[in-house]
């Protein structure tokens, strides 16, 4: 039950109109980019992710999320995925 919540993206629904979705966008390397701590291997855009409100700082780090289901998770228990 440990990968539970990893299983299944949260985004698995296209983006809303006029949103993009940060799963999917192509992504510039980098200092740019970070990966999901909620869903491993999803590139993110920081930058979008921050304009967006899909990042949270804990013990001093910033996290950025793909897309708006994987904070409710990480807020859960972030010393989960932190340590992930």
């Amino acid at each position: 039950m440990a990968n539970d919540s990893q299983s299944a993206c949260c985004c698995s629904a296209p983006a809303p109109a006029g949103r993009t979705n940060l799963l999917t966008a192509t992504a510039p390397s980098g200092d740019d980019v970070a990966e999901c701590p909620v869903m491993k291997g999803s590139t993110v855009i920081k930058a979008q992710a921050e304009a967006a409100g899909l990042f949270r700082d804990y013990e001093g780090e910033r996290y950025w999320f793909c897309c708006a289901g994987c904070a409710p998770k990480f807020d859960a228990d972030p010393a989960r995925y932190v340590a992930a």
